[in-house]
């Protein structure tokens, strides 16, 4: 498939959706202390170029493995990738938050595990880039989830204004709810789609 400006803009979309930029302003938001306020910028930027490095690694070189060492075929990736993005919206729906940030871990490790991963590049953004690129080539994927992530590195860098902007009026709970009914759809589309795909490879 070309890839035209409009459908590298709409994968954007779709990415930014799997990425959800609302799940790390709830997160980034609360770390307010000296030292954390200091290190922010660094924490978002080698998140973002990790969770970057692993979802291109997993778009170029995703089917070749899945296929060749694990023998696991694409609609079984959407199956697992879409169960775990309706259970996360799931949790988002019913508890109003994304990630519960355990306040014992190390700050300087933080922004490897759970922010870079899973939170950006998780299950389901790694599934769907193995599928964008299978479907539509490297190119249009690759500038679409480049662009997704610079979107979403530049909301996290503006966590702080927008959680207390939100916060004022009460709204992050309300937001964080909506959002996860929106991955819980969306999770369920990717299940859906691997349940056809399955099918039609059914003899």
């Amino acid at each position: 498939m070309q890839a035209t400006l409009p459908v590298i803009l709409t994968t954007t979309l779709y990415f930014l959706a799997l990425i959800n930029p609302v799940s790390k302003v709830s997160v980034l938001a609360v770390l307010s202390s000296e030292s954390e306020r200091h290190d922010f910028a660094h924490l978002t930027t080698k998140s973002s170029l990790v969770a970057a490095g692993i979802l291109l690694l997993s778009m170029v070189f995703g089917e070749l493995v899945l296929r060749r060492v694990f023998h696991v075929e694409l609609y079984s990736l959407r199956l697992a990738g879409g169960t775990v993005l309706c259970w996360v919206g799931f949790n988002a729906l019913r508890k109003g938050v994304f990630f519960e940030h355990d306040t014992q871990a190390r700050y300087q490790d933080f922004a490897l595990v759970p922010l870079a991963c899973p939170m950006i590049a998780g299950p389901a953004t790694i599934a769907a880039a193995i599928a964008t690129n299978a479907q539509e080539g490297l190119a249009g994927p690759a500038a679409a989830l480049l662009l997704a992530l610079a979107l979403n590195h530049l909301i996290m860098r503006l966590s702080r204004f927008i959680g207390l902007a939100l916060g004022r009026f009460n709204l992050l709970g309300a937001l964080v709810r909506l959002t996860g009914l929106a991955v819980m759809t969306i999770g369920t589309q990717m299940v859906l789609d691997g349940i056809e795909a399955w099918q039609a490879h059914l003899p």
